[in-house]
């Protein structure tokens, strides 16, 4: 089955960086996709970055584009979201996405 495990969150000041990362497994991880989608408090699903299957085409919402960088490395079945320059916006649950499977996400504190 396929399972999506989020790692990497925590608290950091303004600034600050953080990498995430998501342990894929139970799919052919390079055949596919992935995206980051985070969660802000009281707030809904908001979509963060997305990587075709090759590593090759990456995309950002405006909120993230400069600062963030998604990657991964199909060796390790894994996608990244590289984070720099965080603001206290960015606070969130932090989830990797494949499809329709879903991580149990990260929280992603960014406060002084």
């Amino acid at each position: 089955q396929v399972q999506l495990v989020e790692s990497g969150g925590g608290l950091v000041q303004p600034g600050g960086s953080l990498r995430l990362s998501c342990a894929a497994s139970g799919f052919t991880f390079s055949s596919y996709a992935m995206s980051w989608v985070r969660q802000a408090p009281g707030k809904g699903l908001e979509w963060v970055s997305d990587i075709n299957s090759g590593g090759g085409s990456t995309y950002y919402a405006d909120s993230v584009k400069g600062r963030f960088t998604i990657s991964r490395d199909n060796a390790k079945n894994t996608p990244y979201l590289q984070m720099n320059n965080l603001k206290p916006e960015d606070t969130a649950v932090y989830y990797c996405n494949v499809r329709t499977y879903w991580g149990q996400g990260t929280q992603v504190t960014v406060s002084s």
